[in-house]
């Protein structure tokens, strides 16, 4: 069942407004209150949970539960991932490739969806599917910001979300490009920076104030 009164209308406007999208693989269950309660203090309302571990439907449906997140499912190969995270709560989609069946699902039921591109081919076939914002992946491997800034010539009209190789000393340099909208990756919050709060939300609070430049 798709609880479609749980999808925001416009997800592309959070993420343009809040500039990052964590990227959070949940491999332990007992940091998803801590991780929640951070996001929530710094007024970061979106995470994509990634298909990367088997509790990634768990963690989609606990985050979401609350509503004070806007929960994505990340790392969406299938049709099958799409459907079983949405019926968890997830309110978008991203792949790492162009995956027509799930572009295809997401359209039918209105639910906002990122594919990953890296060439000038792979933008084309988003845009086949009246896409407008495409997740760039991964980024630090197919050129960075001079790929996004080769791309954005022939490809004017499109917005683009860099992930992989994204660092909290270059996401500047990618939020800096008017064709970006915001850029995700593990670097915003992690497990690993979970196991010390304090530590979390002084980098939370660090990250927000350069992007806020």
């Amino acid at each position: 069942m798709i609880f479609m009164h749980k999808i925001p209308k416009n997800v592309y406007e959070e993420l343009a407004a809040t500039k990052v999208l964590p990227l959070y693989t949940a491999t332990d269950l007992y940091y998803l209150q801590r991780l929640e309660e951070l996001l929530i203090k710094h007024e970061l309302r979106l995470i994509e949970v990634t298909f990367r571990s088997d509790h990634a439907l768990t963690a989609i449906e606990r985050l979401a539960r609350s509503g004070a997140l806007i929960v994505g499912a990340g790392t969406v190969r299938t049709v099958t991932e799409a459907e079983q995270a949405v019926a968890k709560g997830a309110q978008f989609i991203v792949s790492p490739a162009i995956v027509p069946e799930v572009i295809d699902y997401c359209l039918e039921n209105q639910i906002p969806v990122f594919p990953g591109v890296a060439t000038p081919n792979d933008i084309q076939r988003a845009m086949s599917h009246n896409l407008k914002v495409v997740k760039f992946f991964p980024a630090d491997i197919y050129g960075g910001v001079q790929a996004i800034h080769a791309l954005s010539g022939p490809f004017y009209d499109i917005q683009f979300l860099p992930t992989g190789g994204v660092t909290t000393a270059n996401c500047l340099d990618y939020l800096m490009h008017d064709q970006v909208i915001a850029v995700g990756g593990s670097f915003i919050i992690s497990e690993k920076m979970l196991e010390d709060s304090y530590k979390a939300d002084e980098h939370l609070s660090y990250l927000k104030t350069i992007i806020s430049k």
